[in-house]
Parts: structure tokens; sequence; C-alpha cells
């Protein structure tokens, strides 16, 4: 994962701005930008593509799910990863959020600790989409391109769905995918299903996995993550 990533901050409060920003660059991320609204934000994202983005839901001019919006609507910037900061818990807001592309968030107040780990995982996450074709995760070996899963060298028999399931969470760990987006990235926007369907999914797929499946996280309200590596 190169340090020298671009981080964009698109926060309000100044203080926590600049607690945010001393936490990467204190932590080898010296290539930061900043935002103090919605507006500015986006177009600091349009204009610089940064590695990454930690945006605040509470933004004047335009709000951050709208910001988020914008971004995954643009080719440019929609493959950018976004992590909401939000003072807010309700699921709701967590939940459209990750709707509209965010891959995390975090709830405000946080640990800069943490904050730093979840950004190391999600642009070491993007670096290893970018540059290896399989798919590796302790054990766990996918290829995309032969459709093929194996488990510490054994082969795993898997449905289609339950592939898809699979390696939409391995592709990016610690990120939470609702039902909704499990749904839509396996079996198309219009296909007909329910939350229990997704469990049920879910169910048969850690059968399968066996002890391994202990890596795949429920989320409560939510959906589902894989455990990103320590």
């Amino acid at each position: 994962m190169p340090m020298n990533s671009r981080i964009l901050i698109i926060e309000d409060d100044e203080a926590i701005r600049d607690v945010v920003r001393y936490a990467l660059e204190s932590n080898g991320f010296k290539n930061t930008l900043v935002a103090a609204d919605g507006e500015a934000g986006l177009n600091i994202a349009l204009r610089e593509r940064p590695s990454l983005i930690l945006l605040d839901l509470m933004l004047p001019k335009i709000d951050g799910l709208e910001v988020c919006r914008r971004l995954k609507r643009e080719e440019a910037t929609r493959d950018i990863p976004v992590v909401m900061l939000t003072a807010k818990s309700e699921e709701s807001d967590i939940v459209l959020g990750l709707e509209l592309g965010a891959v995390d968030y975090v709830t405000k107040p946080f640990s800069g600790k943490v904050l730093v780990a979840r950004v190391r995982a999600h642009l070491r996450q993007a670096f290893e989409q970018e540059t290896a074709a399989e798919i590796r995760r302790d054990g766990l070996v996918l290829n995309p391109a032969e459709h093929t899963a194996r488990l510490n060298g054994k082969p795993l028999e898997l449905t289609f769905t339950e592939y898809g399931i699979l390696q939409m969470l391995a592709a990016r760990p610690g990120r939470v995918y609702t039902r909704d987006q499990i749904v839509s990235r396996v079996k198309g926007e219009d296909y007909p299903v329910t939350d229990r369907a997704i469990d049920v999914q879910m169910v048969n797929l850690r059968r399968k996995l066996g002890a391994w499946a202990v890596n795949i996280e429920t989320v409560r309200g939510i959906g589902y993550r894989m455990k990103a590596p320590l």
C-alpha cells in the first residue's frame, strides 16, 4: 500500500478536521487535502482524485450523502473509497450511506488509531484490487476469471450466488454491505428477493466454509462484512 496516498478530509468542524489530519500525518499519511463544506469537497475530489475520502455527513452547502451520491455517479471518482464520519448513530443514516457507495463508517467520537487502521485497510484493499487477479484471504483463494474457490488448498463447491457473495465480501474486508447491495451485485437491480432469502444464502455459505466462516460477520440491522486483517 503506497504511503503517498492522497486523503481528502471533508469536515466542517475545524477542530475535528485538525484532529483527523494530525492522526493521518503522524502515521505517515503526509499528503492530505481538506474541505470545510460539501461543495468545496466535491470540487476537490473531482479535480484531485484522491486515493480515499473521509466524508462527514452533516455538511453545509451540500450534505455528505449528496456528495457521496455525486461522487459515485461520476466515472472519475466512483471507485474512490469513501468512509463516512458521522455523529449520527441511526441505522437509516448508515444504511443510506452504504447504499450510495460508501465503503465504511466511523461514528463520532472516534479513536484516531481506529480511524487510521480503517484508512489503511481500505487503501490496501483498493491497491490489491488494482494489482492482483486472485483474491487471497487467510487460506481462501478466489479466482474470478475461472470462477473457482479453494479453502486451504481444497476446492469449494459453491452455487453461483454463494460464490458471488463470497467474492464481494472477500474483495473488500471490513466493508459493510447491506442486503440490498448484495442482491444488486449478485442478481441485478430487479431481482425480487427478501432479506430472509439473503440470510438463508449466508447460512448455506457459512456451512460450506466451516470454521473459516468466523471471518464473515453479521452487522446487526445493516448486513454483512468480512473481517479486516489485523
